[in-house]
């Protein structure tokens, strides 16, 4: 798949595929329907043949629309279901690079044929290609990444348990305090964290701009996935939010967070009420709003030329939880 084109249409499921698999399921489905396209993107998709298609994990689609609920499905589906027996053959070289995926980094590796044969799997590009063929990675253009939702959650429950990761195991451990620090307004808290982050394992020592700032966040609210929808650069207001935090449970806070770099806290909290992000949780007029909990904003800035105040966030209550 990731070396002849010849075999793309052998592999995965291709967007328009799931498009009809997705009609056939609103047809069929006559209850309600807890799955949406978007749902399935966001979940399954991720992969890449050589010749640039875009594509599905089949299975999991399959079993998305047969039960009516998303779930991790492809790494319960054989004799490899343990993501960490890859990292754990050589947790020295692949852990920082762990790292980096996890912050939506994408890091090169060279994807061999014959490691996937073998579970003796001693280097990193071993280890690596043992993970694109069984679906744990998506190989494209000479790099390896995490495809999508369903696989990041994996690799999310695999570094908060595994102590033998080291600095990565401790930042995963710390992101379930960045998430109880903001909801509660603690910016000294989230300041700390933030400040051990970007100490400790960060991919990009400086950062430049936003996007870089990005990947550090993707780190610092590592635990939220288990709570939150997280979208990057989403539509919201009269512009595109940093990120957007959407509760699963409906009655929990909503979060909108915007960063900055060479500016200020109150900056991103300013453009967050000047773009009106928060209408992104409102209902239509007319119909009662789809969250109930309250809204809040959340500045992180960073200043890269002054190394005394490193990092700075602002907490602020947009709305209160409605009743």
């Amino acid at each position: 798949m990731v070396n002849e084109e010849k075999y793309n249409e052998y592999f995965g499921f291709t967007g328009e595929e799931v498009d009809a698999l997705y009609e056939r399921y609103q047809v069929q489905e006559t209850g309600k329907q807890n799955i949406t396209r978007e749902d399935l993107r966001l979940w399954y998709d991720g992969y890449h043949t050589k010749g640039g298609r875009r594509m599905y994990n089949p299975r999991s689609v399959v079993l998305a629309l047969s039960n009516n609920n998303l779930g991790n499905y492809w790494i319960n589906s054989g004799p490899y279901d343990d993501l960490f027996y890859y990292i754990g053959a050589n947790v020295d070289e692949v852990k920082v690079d762990v790292g980096l995926m996890i912050a939506d980094i994408p890091v090169p590796a060279r994807v061999q044929e014959y490691a996937a044969t073998s579970m003796e799997l001693k280097t990193k590009d071993e280890i690596f290609s043992a993970m694109v063929v069984y679906g744990f990675l998506n190989y494209e253009d000479g790099y390896v990444s995490i495809p999508n939702k369903e696989l990041m959650g994996r690799f999310a429950d695999m570094v908060q348990r595994e102590p033998s990761l080291g600095n990565v195991y401790r930042l995963a451990r710390q992101s379930g305090r960045m998430l109880m620090a903001t909801e509660a307004g603690d910016t000294k808290t989230m300041t700390e964290i933030l400040q051990f982050v970007h100490n400790t394992e960060s991919p990009l020592q400086v950062y430049s701009n936003e996007a870089e700032l990005a990947s550090i966040i993707k780190w610092a609210y590592l635990q939220a996935i288990d709570h939150y929808r997280m979208e990057r650069e989403d539509k919201a207001g009269v512009g595109y939010v940093d990120y957007i935090f959407y509760p699963f449970r409906r009655e929990d806070d909503a979060i909108i967070l915007e960063l900055k770099v060479n500016h200020t806290a109150d900056d991103a909290i300013r453009q967050i009420k000047e773009r009106q992000y928060a209408l992104r949780f409102e209902g239509k007029i007319g119909q009662k709003p789809e969250y109930t909990g309250r809204i809040l904003a959340v500045g992180i800035a960073y200043d890269k030329d002054d190394r005394t105040k490193r990092h700075e966030c602002k907490v602020e209550v947009l709305r209160e939880k409605l009743k």
